[in-house]
């Protein structure tokens, strides 16, 4: 079995996609960052490498027998003990895994780079170890409160976070089946096809709003979620979240 020693993590808790676990370019002062004093590595096949990192479904129970109990993080100079936290790898991707006593991923992060190095140079003439899961779907479905890959791809921490505030507000907006209110949001988008707009039924108006917010990110979606969002506290709290002095 292979060991890492003093680690930094900064756990992302319950989340299903990849993107949202961020890199250390993106950590942040306020981020809760914790050290692992020991923790297993295993390098894995990529398929469940990927299942791990994109999912919150059921690991292989022979993977959590044989990294139980041999983690520990370090806290107030004491040694604590966690049931399933390792590290894994498939040669490409590294990620740092704890299940809070679960058998699913539920807090995952990346590593220093410094620690990525030395996962690199210590796994290179390691075997890949095998084990057999069965994935709960053959393929992921994405959705608006889900987003596919390709439409996080390249952005920030940040605006990661505002496009998918920005998605739950459209996603309330289908979900009130108001018309004017919809075509309101459309026109703000908008404002040259307002003739259109007005003509437009309201599932038809929501589809195209939504096709035509989704890719990329810019100061027009930046103000467009600004003002959807006013007026809604539990929204604006995460919009305020936001738009402290940071970098990312």
């Amino acid at each position: 079995m292979l060991y890492l020693h003093d680690v930094w993590v900064n756990w992302f808790e319950g989340e299903e996609n990849g993107y949202n676990i961020c890199h250390f370019h993106e950590w942040r002062k306020d981020d809760g960052i914790e050290l692992l004093d020991q923790v297993p590595l295993l390098k894995i096949e990529s398929i469940l490498f990927n299942y791990i990192e994109n999912d919150l479904a059921e690991m292989p129970q022979p993977l959590l027998d044989e990294i139980f109990q041999k983690a520990f993080l370090r806290k107030n100079h004491e040694r604590v003990q966690l049931d399933y936290c390792f590290v894994v790898t498939d040669g490409t991707g590294i990620l740092a895994v704890d299940t809070i006593g679960y058998n699913v991923p539920i807090r995952k992060s990346r590593l220093i780079p410094r620690q990525e190095q030395l996962v690199y140079e210590m796994i290179e003439n390691q075997d890949t170890k095998t084990y057999k899961f069965h994935p709960e779907f053959d393929a992921k479905g994405f959705h608006i409160l889900s987003p596919e890959p390709l439409l996080m791809a390249g952005l920030t921490r940040k605006e990661r976070q505002l496009k998918q505030l920005l998605f739950m507000a459209l996603d309330q907006l289908q979900s009130s089946d108001n018309e004017a209110e919809v075509r309101y949001w459309f026109t703000e988008w908008c404002p040259e096809r307002y003739p259109d707009i007005q003509e437009m039924s309201f599932r038809n108006a929501w589809e195209r709003l939504f096709e035509e917010t989704k890719h990329g990110w810019s100061k027009k979606h930046e103000q467009f979620c600004e003002n959807i969002i006013k007026g809604q506290p539990f929204f604006e709290k995460l919009w305020e979240m936001e738009q402290g002095p940071r970098v990312n």
